[in-house]
């Protein structure tokens, strides 16, 4: 049996300030708990539930120094082209090795659930092949939901529907779309129908790249919800990205969000790539692509953030730190009074975990597998004002990693004078 002292634990009231562990899983929480054989002093930091990445691409992973680069236009559309080239030398090996390196760097920062959308409009299927194998293989470290993903089109891709309904059979977790891919909107209207029946036909969760675009009139998100509303699945349903929304006319959107709050589908926004792929055509004013993050989360609609890309075609950065996408990402949406600053790791926590459906074994909480991560800060606040860095992150009341104390060396002089 292990305890954790001298936390202060997201979520919880000042004097709770310990974690009884046994057996992998959170016996208690509280103060003064009784002895235990290992006793780790947590010197009064911030412990808070595991990052969730909850929308990345392992299978582009570190594919973005080989992209082609005949379309340099920096559009999404142009990332897709781009891939296609790249893609068909992919081989198992490559991608999986690709892939294990991207994990290892969310890991290293704190994450341990991911839903990796995989592309799947590929007769090899190699990618999904490789993300398969590494789910099962690493699942005592990081939990890896996969998304049956047609990068380039359901319909657009010659047999793109029959290969999603493959890769739910081979094991993948949800059904993907990208509706406003489709060669006409009507046959992104007919995609996200058909993501709808196969996700009902296998039980399967839905995430759909909806309304990625600068275009106020794609819509396909409003098809979306009223069918996942139809079939009682709306919290099993996420909307990715919809960057469109973030340009739709108020009289829309507050119609549309009502709806949303009814249906209880989940919402991902990626600031730091839709801020760079978006507003292309734009001059002045520019969009950043971001949805109405500020609006959904104060309204009640569950939204959360994601990576995305890892050095890939559509972007060259990223790294799977999630505090550098909060950071981000509450600039961009403009969630930074001090009460949002106290509760918007929720962004990368808690909200991520309810997108996934997996809140069933996430949180600092009696009985729940003991997964959590130690912040170099004392409050949430401080956790977002500094972007603190990970220390520790214990998964199942282990240590996944462990970093010593920062320490620094500052002249006294200077410090002197400061004062």
């Amino acid at each position: 049996m292990k305890k954790f002292t001298n936390a202060r634990i997201y979520r919880q009231h000042d004097e709770v300030k310990e974690i009884l562990v046994d057996k992998g899983v959170i016996k208690q929480i509280g103060t003064n708990l009784p002895k235990a054989d290992e006793e780790i002093d947590l010197k009064g930091r911030l412990v808070a539930p595991p990052y969730v990445d909850s929308h990345l691409h392992l299978d582009y992973v570190y594919t973005g120094g080989t992209a082609a680069s005949n379309n340099d236009g920096g559009t999404l559309f142009d990332g897709i082209e781009r891939w296609h080239e790249v893609k068909k030398t992919q081989t198992l090996e490559d991608a999986r090795e690709r892939a294990l390196r991207g994990i290892r760097e969310e890991v290293s920062k704190g994450v341990q659930f991911i839903r990796t959308h995989v592309d799947v409009d590929d007769p090899k299927l190699t990618g999904l092949k490789a993300i398969l194998e590494l789910r099962e293989e690493l699942k005592d470290n990081v939990t890896i939901q996969i998304v049956a993903f047609p990068q380039e089109g359901m319909f657009a891709y010659k047999g793109g529907d029959e290969m999603i309904e493959e890769a739910l059979k081979m094991g993948a977790d949800c059904v993907g779309g990208i509706p406003h891919f489709e060669w006409a909107y009507e046959f992104g209207q007919d995609s996200v129908r058909k993501t709808v029946d196969l996700a009902v036909k296998y039980d399967k969760l839905i995430d759909v790249h909806c309304d990625e675009t600068d275009d106020p009139m794609s819509r396909h998100v409003q098809l979306l919800n009223a069918l996942v509303m139809t079939e009682g699945i709306g919290t099993c349903s996420t909307a990715s990205h919809t960057c469109s929304f973030g340009s739709a006319n108020d009289a829309y959107a507050f119609r549309m969000m009502g709806l949303f709050k009814k249906s209880g589908m989940n919402f991902i926004s990626n600031p730091t790539e839709n801020a760079y792929l978006q507003g292309r055509q734009d001059t002045y004013p520019k969009r950043r692509g971001l949805t109405r993050v500020k609006e959904m989360w104060e309204s009640g609609i569950n939204v959360c953030f994601g990576q995305d890309s890892i050095n890939d075609p559509w972007y060259p950065a990223g790294n799977g730190n999630m505090m550098n996408i909060l950071d981000n990402g509450i600039h961009l949406a403009q969630t930074m009074s001090f009460d949002e600053l106290d509760r918007c790791l929720d962004l990368i926590t808690y909200n991520g975990a309810k997108t996934l459906n997996v809140e069933d074994q996430y949180g600092i909480e009696e009985g729940k597998p003991a997964n959590f991560i130690v912040l170099d800060a004392e409050t949430p606040f401080e956790a977002v004002r500094q972007r603190a860095d990970v220390l520790a992150s214990i998964r199942n009341g282990e240590y996944l990693f462990k970093r010593p104390d920062p320490s620094y060396d500052i002249g006294l002089d200077l410090y002197r004078k400061t004062k």
